[in-house]
C-alpha cells in the first residue's frame, strides 16, 4: 500500500443525517479539492492559509452537486501530518456518495479501515499507543473508558515508558562502550546507580501490568451474571437494574429460556448483565439447554449474582444454602452477591433470621426498587477504581499487556545479572531485549503485519 497518495473517505457515520464530513489527505489533497470547489467570495481554495474554513459549492461540469463548508489543514500541521481538507456537505446519502466519486475521478483513492491515523504515526504526529487509543477513545461507551482512553491518547502511558526506555537506552550504551574497552576492564556504567534504575523500572512495570485486571474491565465492560431459581425475580430485577422491560416478567415458571443480556454504566463503569434460565431439574428439552447455557455464562462471568425468593425462605433454607454452596464451591473465585428478593412481602423478623443465618446477604425488592442502589454499589466496591480517580496509567490494551510482561521478564534477568555479577555482555543481550519490548508498545519497533492488524480494528475515515 502506498502512502505517498491522496486518499478520501467519509469521516461521519453512514447514512442520512443533517451533514456530513468527507476527508481527503495527502500531498494533491487541496489541489483536488481546488478544482471543484467554487467560494461563494472567488477566492481560490489552494492560495488560502491552514486552519481556514470556506463557504462555497461543490461543482462538476458547471453542475452544482451541494453547498458546503471546506476547512483547509496544511501539513505538517494536520492531523496526519499531510495536507488534509475537510469538506462539510448536506447529509444526503446521493450527496455524500456524488462528492466522494467526484474526488475518486479526481484523482484520490479510497482509504482504508484506520488509514487516517496509519499516517498520522507515520508521520511522526502520533506513537502507536497513542493511535491505538483513538479506536479505543471512538469505542468508548462510559465515563471509565472514555477518561482511560483520552489518558492514553494524550501521551501519559508513551511518555511513561519513553521515559523508562530512554534511561534505559543510557546505560545500554554505556555498558556496550565497556564491550569495546573488554581489555583494559574498566567500568563506565556506574552498577550501583543501575541497580537502583532497574529497581525503580521493575517497579513501576508490576504496577503497569497489575492496571490490566481493572482496566481490562473498563475497556470491555463486567460480566455480571443474574442466576437462582426459576421464579425467583431475575428478569425483574434485570429491567429493575436497567430500568426498562427487557425481560420477559411472568408467574410461569421457566419464562427465560435463553440468556438475555443488556449493558448499563454504573459510576462510569460499564456492567454487562446476563439473565440467566432458572436452575433446576426439568425434562423440558429446551428449558434443559437454557439451564446449560446459564453454567456457560456463570463461566465467563467475573461476578455472580444469586437470586433466591425470601418469602420462600422459612419452608426452603435448606436447599437455598445447598445451592449457594455449590456455586461457591465451583466458582471459588468469583465474587458472589446473594440477594433475598421480594423482601416488600415479609416481615422484619423474617429479614433478621435470614441476616443472622447468611451474613452476607443484601436485601432486596426487584419490584419496588428497594435495594437496588444498595446492589449498584456493592458491585461497585468489588472494583478498584483507585487509580481511575487518581489518574494514573491503566493498562487496557492486551497487546501492551504481553510487551509489558516480556519486558519484565527481561528486567528481571538484568536484575540478576547485576546482582550476581554477569558480565557485560550478557547484561547488554537482556537489556538490549527488554529496550525491544518497550519499543514494540510506541511503535519503535513495528512491521508492516503488526501495523495492518491494528489498523484493521479502526473505522474507515479515522
Amino acid at each position: 500500500m502506498s502512502h505517498n497518495d491522496t486518499i478520501v473517505a467519509l469521516a461521519t457515520p453512514s447514512g442520512s443525517g443533517a451533514i456530513a464530513v468527507i476527508r481527503l489527505s495527502g500531498p494533491e489533497a487541496i489541489n483536488i479539492a481546488s478544482g471543484v470547489f467554487r467560494s461563494v467570495s472567488g477566492k481560490e481554495l489552494s492560495k488560502q492559509r491552514t486552519h481556514t474554513v470556506h463557504l462555497g459549492h461543490i461543482v462538476e461540469n458547471e453542475k452544482v452537486v451541494d453547498e458546503a463548508l471546506v476547512t483547509i489543514f496544511k501539513n505538517p500541521n494536520s492531523y496526519t501530518g499531510e495536507d488534509v481538507i475537510e469538506v462539510s456537505c448536506h447529509g444526503s446519502v446521493y450527496i455524500q456518495q456524488e462528492i466522494i466519486q467526484l474526488f475518486l475521478r479526481r484523482g484520490c483513492r479510497m482509504a482504508n479501515a484506520g488509514e487516517f491515523t496509519l499516517r498520522a504515526f507515520l508521520n511522526g504526529k502520533l506513537d502507536l499507543s497513542q493511535a491505538e487509543a483513538v479506536a479505543d477513545l471512538i469505542a468508548s461507551d462510559n465515563e471509565a473508558s472514555h477518561q482511560v482512553a483520552m489518558q492514553q491518547m494524550r501521551g501519559g502511558f508513551s511518555s511513561e515508558i519513553a521515559k523508562l526506555r530512554e534511561e534505559l537506552l543510557n546505560f545500554a550504551s554505556l555498558i556496550e562502550l565497556e564491550l569495546d574497552f573488554s581489555e583494559e576492564d574498566v567500568e563506565f556504567a556506574d552498577r550501583s546507580q543501575f541497580k537502583e534504575l532497574v529497581e525503580r523500572i521493575v517497579f513501576v512495570l508490576k504496577r503497569l501490568i497489575d492496571s490490566f485486571a481493572v482496566g481490562n474491565v473498563i475497556k470491555n465492560g463486567i460480566p455480571v451474571a443474574i442466576v437462582g431459581e426459576p421464579n425467583v425475580g431475575k428478569s425483574t430485577l434485570l429491567n429493575a437494574l436497567l430500568n426498562e422491560e427487557r425481560a420477559i416478567v411472568s408467574d410461569i415458571a421457566g419464562t427465560t429460556r435463553d440468556t438475555i443480556e443488556d449493558e448499563i454504566s454504573i459510576g462510569g463503569i460499564g456492567f454487562r448483565f446476563i439473565d440467566t434460565a432458572g436452575i433446576r431439574d426439568t425434562k423440558d428439552v429446551v428449558e434443559s439447554i437454557g439451564i446449560k447455557k446459564t453454567f456457560e455464562k456463570i463461566e465467563q462471568a467475573q461476578v455472580v449474582i444469586y437470586l433466591f425468593d425470601s418469602t420462600q425462605y422459612q419452608e426452603q433454607s435448606d436447599k437455598f444454602k445447598v445451592e449457594l454452596e455449590k456455586i461457591k464451591n465451583k466458582y471459588p473465585q468469583k465474587p458472589l452477591i446473594i440477594l433475598a428478593n421480594k423482601v416488600d412481602k415479609i416481615d422484619a423478623d423474617q429479614q433478621a433470621k435470614m441476616r443472622a443465618e447468611i451474613p452476607e446477604i443484601q436485601m432486596l425488592s426487584a419490584k419496588t426498587g428497594e435495594g437496588v442502589e444498595d446492589l449498584t454499589k456493592k458491585l461497585l466496591d468489588l472494583i478498584n477504581t483507585g487509580a481511575l480517580r487518581n489518574n494514573e496509567t491503566i493498562v487496557t490494551n492486551s497487546r501492551h499487556y504481553d510487551a509489558l510482561l516480556k519486558a519484565f521478564e527481561e528486567i528481571q534477568k538484568v536484575k540478576y545479572g547485576l546482582e550476581t555479577g554477569l558480565s557485560g555482555d550478557l547484561l547488554a543481550i537482556d537489556i538490549r531485549q527488554a529496550l525491544y519490548h518497550f519499543g514494540e508498545i510506541t511503535g519503535q519497533v513495528t512491521n508492516d503485519e503488526l501495523l495492518g492488524n491494528i489498523f484493521a480494528n479502526f473505522c474507515i475515515g479515522k
